[in-house]
C-alpha cells in the first residue's frame, strides 16, 4: 500500500521530487519504491527524463485504477470518521488559482461551510489519465480525451506596465512606441507577435526582451517595473483598477484557448462535487459580467 500510495502521488505530480515533498520522504525513497513496483510487475511505469518523468501506457492505466481506489477509500473514511463534512479535490494552475480562485475562497466557505475544498497544483492535463482530482480547471480549446469539459472563463491579453516605467521611457502614444520599452514574454514571443499584428505594427524590435515561463512570475515582473507584459484579463483587472499597473491601450488580443472546468464522466457525481461545480460556473458568470 505504501508503494502504491507513492506511485499515485508520483503519477499525479509527474515528478519524483514533488511526490517526495508531498509525502515528506526523500526523492530516493520515491524512486526506489517505484523501481520495486516495476520489478514486481515486470513493466515500466515511468519514462525517466532529465527534469521530469512521463507515464508509460501501463503507468497511465494503473494510475487511473489506483486513483479511483484511493478516492473510494477516502470517501469511505469520510463517511465513518466525519459524517458531517465532505471534501472535494480541485486541481488548478498557478495563475488561475492565485489570481481568480483564492480571492473567492472566503465566499465559498461562507456559502458551503460543510464542504472542504482541497486544492491541488495541477500540471497541464492532456487526457483522462492525468485527471486525478474530482474537478480541474485547465486552459485549452475544450477537447480533452475522456473528460467532460465546460467553458468556465474567457480571457484577453493587453499590455500592462507600472506608471513610473511608463514615465521613465517617455510615455506611450501608439503601439509602435513600445519599441522604447523592455518587453516581458511568457514562454515564447508568439503572443506579443500576435498582439502587434492586431495593433497594425508590421515590424518590431524592442530595446530589451525577457522570456519567463511561469505566468505568475510574468505578472510579478511587471509589478516590479521590469518591463511591459501582456496582462491576462480579468486576472490583472484588480491591479489596473488599484493603480498598481497601467493599461495604455484598449487593443485586446483574444486567444484561441479559454479556461475550462473538467470532470471525469466515469466518476459518480456526488452532491458536494455538483455544489462545487455549480459554484465555480456561477462565480465565473458573475466575473465575466463585471
Amino acid at each position: 500500500m505504501t508503494a502504491l500510495r507513492t506511485f499515485e502521488v508520483a503519477a499525479r505530480r509527474l515528478s519524483f521530487k514533488d511526490a517526495a515533498d508531498e509525502l515528506c520522504v526523500s526523492a530516493t525513497t520515491v524512486s526506489n519504491q517505484i523501481r520495486q513496483l516495476e520489478a514486481d510487475w515486470r513493466c515500466k511505469l515511468f519514462i525517466r527524463k532529465t527534469r521530469a518523468v512521463v507515464l508509460t501506457d501501463e503507468g497511465r492505466s494503473l494510475s487511473q485504477v489506483v486513483t479511483r481506489a484511493f478516492d473510494d477509500i477516502r470517501a469511505e473514511v469520510e463517511v465513518h470518521m466525519n459524517p458531517g463534512r465532505k471534501s472535494v479535490t480541485l486541481a488548478v494552475g498557478p495563475i488561475f488559482g492565485l489570481r481568480w480562485l483564492v480571492p473567492r475562497l472566503k465566499r465559498f466557505r461562507k456559502m458551503h461551510p460543510k464542504i472542504d475544498l482541497v486544492l491541488h497544483d495541477s500540471p497541464r492535463i492532456t487526457d483522462a489519465a492525468m485527471m486525478t482530482s474530482h474537478l480541474a480547471v485547465d486552459w485549452g480549446t475544450g477537447d480533452w480525451s475522456g473528460l467532460n469539459s465546460q467553458k468556465l472563463l474567457d480571457t484577453t491579453y493587453a499590455p500592462i506596465l507600472r506608471a513610473d516605467l511608463l514615465e521613465a521611457c517617455g510615455g506611450l502614444t501608439t503601439p509602435a512606441d513600445l519599441a522604447r520599452f523592455p518587453l516581458i514574454h511568457q514562454r515564447d514571443k508568439s503572443e506579443w507577435a500576435a498582439w502587434f499584428r492586431l495593433a497594425g505594427v508590421a515590424e518590431f524590435a524592442p530595446v530589451a526582451e525577457t522570456i519567463i515561463t511561469d505566468s505568475n512570475l510574468v505578472l510579478q515582473a511587471a509589478l516590479y517595473g521590469q518591463g511591459v507584459s501582456l496582462g491576462v484579463f480579468p486576472f490583472v483587472s484588480a491591479d489596473v483598477e488599484a493603480g498598481h499597473l497601467v493599461k495604455p491601450f484598449d487593443i485586446e488580443l483574444v486567444p484561441e484557448r479559454s479556461f475550462y472546468l473538467l470532470s471525469r464522466p466515469s466518476s459518480p457525481r456526488t452532491r458536494e462535487v455538483s455544489v462545487v461545480l455549480d459554484w465555480l460556473l456561477t462565480e465565473a458568470a458573475g466575473s465575466s459580467k463585471g
